[in-house]
């Protein structure tokens, strides 16, 4: 009887670790911060989520079986990450056809398409944002939007008058925000993941832990937002009104928008992000320095999205730059000058 033999290179690792493990670990991670985003926002957050999730395990499947893959791989646990990372980019008051459309764009075009997991160039997640953000920008970039309809201690209102007042990092118009509340999510605007920092903060911590993700990644991307926007001047607004003054707070900015959601859920995707520590260290600052950049100078009020699709963009040129030593070899030496 014939055998096959699979012959690879040294070194021969093997680990527990398997695809469908590390993706339901980042979807336990990512429960506090969806369990705070229905307790801020109420059922609206839930059918974003429901819609999203939903609609990106349906759109898996419908391309395995179009691609004649084997339908267990939507058991994975990948459309399951890639559609809750969607939902948790949109804001709660989304129409129902946003998560919908997103969720089968980032399935359908941004993974499948492709060739599956493994494959994709961008974060399927962030591309399906950035496509709702041209397709409906309405609905994805107003400047007001749900207020979190109650904070800790208080109780629900879930009426269809919801409390609508500007996002915290929008300029015109803009709302001061308390430190303890951005960290807690008390009544901040934005969407499902821009409340709760502090539980997206515990889930990170666990991915760490559970060595699902390299911490230098979201050490790199946070500092490098923290510190450019410390030193560098924020511009003057249309009209020659004077820039917000948590402009020029660097810790205001850390605690806002969705950077935190995206230093340790997105920018830490293990397809689309470097394959070494160093490339992963030039990733993540390059990703902080788009996020400051648009922020202070930019039309827009939030980059994280922007920042983390660019530079998976230049990931295979990072990676060709950066290349890891062989294993087993030594690093020249220098040849001895000659007089």
């Amino acid at each position: 009887m014939e055998q096959e033999l699979l012959i690879k290179s040294s070194p021969h690792l093997a680990d527990t670790d398997t695809i469908s493990r590390i993706m339901w670990k980042v979807v336990i991670a990512l429960l506090p911060a969806a369990a705070m985003s229905v307790y801020f926002f109420g059922l609206p957050a839930v059918l974003v989520m429901a819609l999203s999730m939903a609609t990106a395990e349906v759109t898996e499947v419908a391309c395995l079986w179009l691609r004649k893959r084997p339908l267990a791989h939507a058991l994975d646990g990948s459309a399951a990450v890639t559609g809750l990372l969607l939902a948790m980019v949109l804001p709660p008051n989304s129409p129902w056809y946003c998560p919908v459309v997103g969720a089968a764009f980032a399935i359908g075009i941004a993974k499948q398409s492709f060739g599956g997991l493994g494959h994709n160039i961008w974060n399927p997640a962030l591309a399906g944002r950035i496509f709702l953000q041209f397709a409906y920008p309405s609905a994805i970039t107003l400047s007001s939007w749900p207020a979190a309809r109650r904070t800790f201690g208080q109780a629900a209102s879930l009426g269809a008058d919801a409390v609508t007042q500007a996002s915290p990092l929008f300029k015109e118009g803009a709302v001061h925000y308390d430190y303890v509340d951005l960290l807690l999510g008390n009544g901040v605007t934005g969407s499902l993941g821009e409340t709760c920092k502090l539980a997206l903060l515990l889930g990170g911590i666990y991915l760490i832990v559970r060595r699902c993700i390299d911490w230098r990644v979201p050490l790199v991307y946070i500092g490098t937002v923290f510190v450019l926007t410390a030193v560098l001047p924020a511009r003057t607004l249309p009209g020659g009104a004077a820039s917000p003054s948590w402009a020029s707070d660097p810790l205001y900015h850390i605690l806002s928008g969705g950077l935190f959601l995206g230093a340790f859920f997105m920018a830490t995707d293990m397809v689309t992000t470097p394959m070494t520590r160093r490339g992963r260290t030039i990733f993540a600052a390059g990703c902080g320095v788009i996020v400051a950049v648009i922020r202070l100078y930019g039309g827009y009020p939030e980059g994280v999205a922007f920042s983390i699709v660019l530079m998976n963009t230049v990931t295979p040129l990072i990676d060709r730059w950066v290349r890891p030593r062989v294993y087993g070899s030594r690093t020249p030496k220098p040849a001895p000058r000659t007089v």
